[in-house]
């Protein structure tokens, strides 16, 4: 048996608690918020703020590019919260990224994805927070349109308990770094 295992397993746990603790603290915010709903909270989850932060994105993305698959050759970050998450790991990984928009530019190249080509490539969705995966949908929808092999989704944050089934139904794996709960159990344990 190897004890550097299992305090390295202990230690790699530790660690990950504390960068969800971070993400947590930094986006976190308290006041009045109205949501898209319409609805008001006192509470409001601000996921631009953990990815604006240089050092704390790249801890993230060291977490994350231990779950991209391996036959993976481009990186697709979804407009506009998966951008900095996927130039990021490819600065880690060495591999290509695409820029998934929302809807193709009217002009210049007017391209859907910009950046690595996707046509005829095994491209990995990269994104900062699913809850029901409609953006993914779309953008999954894209790229298999312009001829891209798409199975796997990474997330920062899965912030619905049922993403992983709705992803599933439409054949695609959702691989999620945290939780929303992960998130503030590392608050509360912290």
């Amino acid at each position: 048996m190897n004890i550097n295992t299992s305090s390295e397993s202990g230690a790699a746990a530790a660690a990950k608690r504390t960068i969800a603790a971070e993400i947590y603290n930094t986006a976190h915010l308290t006041g009045t918020f109205t949501l898209r709903s319409g609805q008001v909270s006192s509470e409001y989850f601000d996921k631009y703020l953990f990815e604006a932060a240089p050092a704390l994105l790249e801890k993230i993305a060291s977490l994350m590019k231990h779950n991209i698959p391996p036959e993976t050759e481009v990186l697709a970050g979804l407009e506009m919260g998966g951008i900095p998450i996927v130039t990021a790991l490819s600065l880690q990984t060495g591999l290509s990224a695409a820029f998934v928009r929302k809807e193709a530019k009217k002009y210049g190249t007017c391209k859907m994805a910009e950046g690595a080509e996707v046509q005829s490539k095994r491209a990995c969705i990269v994104e900062d927070v699913v809850t029901t995966g409609g953006a993914v949908f779309d953008a999954v929808h894209a790229l298999r349109k312009l001829g891209a092999t798409v199975d796997t989704v990474l997330c920062v944050i899965q912030r619905n308990d049922n993403a992983t089934a709705i992803m599933k139904e439409q054949g695609l794996a959702l691989i999620p770094v945290f939780t929303m709960s992960e998130l503030q159990e590392s608050v509360a344990q912290g």
